[in-house]
């Protein structure tokens, strides 16, 4: 009972301290992987320091997801963040065996934890976040404590002997017992801990960790699965890439376990066990990505072989699973949103082109209609209670440029107007150079420039001069009034348009 109260501890505190390290560095982990993933290879390094950092395999994977979402990232390069995670998550074992079996803090964590609750109660911002991480961190160290000192009651009963031999056999049922464990603690990280509590108690020996650490690598892909079933195409192929990447690191560590597991223990950890398994997590971790990088290109056209696009492009971002990181779905919808927009953009200004076919848009609208009705269930669903101010401004930028673009959905459907815009020849000019406009932000995406706000001006000027002398006119040339509203509907028409397209480029900039 109290082993399973120690491995309770120790999970309380790996999920705290993760918690509120990723509140604290997310916005600045998410730049980083952002600006420095230009390969694989550097993929490998970001996404094994972002992990090592937030404590989160999880949590990093999602940021990379995001990315991919959002176009920022290839899927190859985030496929080399996945490889980097599974290397980061190492860093804890070195954080137990350092700390917790070679110092053994856990008297210190008692006074530690105290201090870090108040600092929570009283503190506020960044430094309640901080106090919180320290909390995680103090119960991380007294559940390891606790795990000790139920072990103690197991010395001279529980002997290696009690465990499958170091055979081909007995190794294999000891993988498959590190896969249980991670299964039920849903915790690679607390089934190390494990793991070493076993070794120093004298239960397990050196090798027998090594096999269970193997299993405990494979069993965390089952989150991934788990996570991955309702996902989008984005999210099932993460977790499908961390399936057979786990699944190929862990049959080549496994196979030459015989090989490097003695080499691991004599010749790095100097025969200590505890410090030779995780050094044995880290460097099977470390050849595993190593050897996968060369084939990071090959290995995702793989995945995305066999997980192929399906469903609406346009919303194809707006993964349910990114929900949990908001950073990550506030980036799918922004993604989301330029992808509506050049649709839009790119149908509209096709059909205000000499010869352009104005049938079309009726399929267009109804497309980028169903995806905006889509976005904005999606941004409603995303939870800002914990966001900073700038996170929430910038979400409110989104609404305004969804808004926009819902806007312009509804005048692209209005085809009376525009033909009268376009049979006008005061009036195809500017809708002829409002379509250009529109091409060319469909081409190079949302930038807005001086050039754009320059042309609204002067578009407005010139309907407004246009409006009120067909209107002065009118009585004199004895005009036709149903003639006269369908030319005054027309421009009409074309300056909102041109407002809502100007707006949605504004805010695009208040967004990225």
């Amino acid at each position: 009972m109290t082993l399973l109260g120690g491995i309770g501890l120790f999970l309380l505190g790996m999920q705290t301290m993760t918690e509120a390290l990723q509140r604290m560095g997310s916005r600045g982990l998410r730049r980083f992987l952002a600006r420095f993933t230009r390969s694989p290879l550097t993929g490998v390094a970001t996404g094994a320091a972002a992990t090592a950092v937030i404590q989160s395999s999880s949590a990093t994977t999602l940021m990379a997801m995001g990315f991919v979402g959002a176009g920022l990232l290839s899927f190859p390069h985030a496929v080399g963040i996945i490889f980097g995670a599974n290397i980061g998550t190492t860093f804890t074992g070195w954080l137990v065996i350092l700390l917790g079996f070679k110092l053994e803090i856990g008297l210190l964590a008692m006074p530690l934890l105290f201090a870090a609750v108040l600092g929570r109660m009283l503190l506020g911002g960044t430094w309640a976040r901080v106090a919180e991480a320290l909390a995680g961190f103090s119960l991380i160290f007294l559940g390891i404590a606790t795990m000790q000192g139920a072990m103690e009651g197991f010395e001279g009963v529980l002997t290696p002997g009690d465990f499958p031999p170091d055979t081909w056999g007995g190794r294999f049922r000891l993988m498959l017992l590190g896969v249980a464990i991670t299964i039920v603690t849903q915790s690679s990280s607390a089934g190390v801990a494990m793991a070493l509590v076993l070794i120093g108690s004298g239960a397990i020996g050196f090798t027998q960790g090594a096999a269970m650490v193997i299993g405990m690598d494979i069993g965390t892909t089952l989150k991934a699965i788990v996570a991955s079933l309702s996902g989008s195409r984005a999210m099932r192929q993460t977790g499908l890439a961390h399936v057979v990447y786990n699944l190929i690191t862990g049959s080549l560590a496994f196979a030459t376990l015989g090989l490097t597991g003695p080499l691991v223990y004599q010749r790095i950890a100097g025969g200590d066990a505890q410090i030779g398994l995780v050094a044995f997590h880290t460097l099977f971790n470390l050849v595993g990505a190593l050897v996968m990088v060369p084939f990071a290109t090959p290995f995702a056209r793989l995945i995305e072989w066999l997980l192929p696009e399906s469903g609406p492009a346009l919303t194809a971002a707006l993964d349910d699973g990114l929900l949990r990181d908001p950073d990550s779905a506030t980036a799918a919808a922004r993604a989301t949103l330029r992808r509506i927009a050049e649709a839009q953009f790119g149908a509209l200004g096709q059909a205000l082109a000499p010869g352009g076919d104005l049938r079309r848009l009726n399929r267009r609208a109804e497309r980028t209609g169903e995806a905006l009705t889509a976005l904005e269930d999606y941004l409603e669903r995303i939870d800002l209670s914990l966001a900073a101010s700038d996170d929430r401004a910038h979400h409110v930028a989104l609404l305004h440029q969804t808004d926009h673009l819902r806007r312009l959905n509804h005048r692209m459907g209005q085809h009376q107007r525009i033909a009268a815009l376009l049979e006008d020849p005061s009036l195809a000019r500017p809708a002829r150079a409002f379509g250009a406009l529109l091409r060319r932000v469909s081409a190079t995406g949302p930038r807005p420039s001086a050039r754009d706000r320059a042309f609204h001006a002067l578009l407005s000027r010139r309907l407004e001069r246009l409006r009120r002398q067909s209107i002065a006119e009118a009585p004199a040339r004895d005009a036709d009034i149903d003639r006269l509203f369908a030319r005054t509907d027309g421009m009409r028409w074309l300056l909102r348009s041109a407002t809502h397209a100007l707006r949605y480029l504004h805010y695009a900039d208040a967004a990225a």
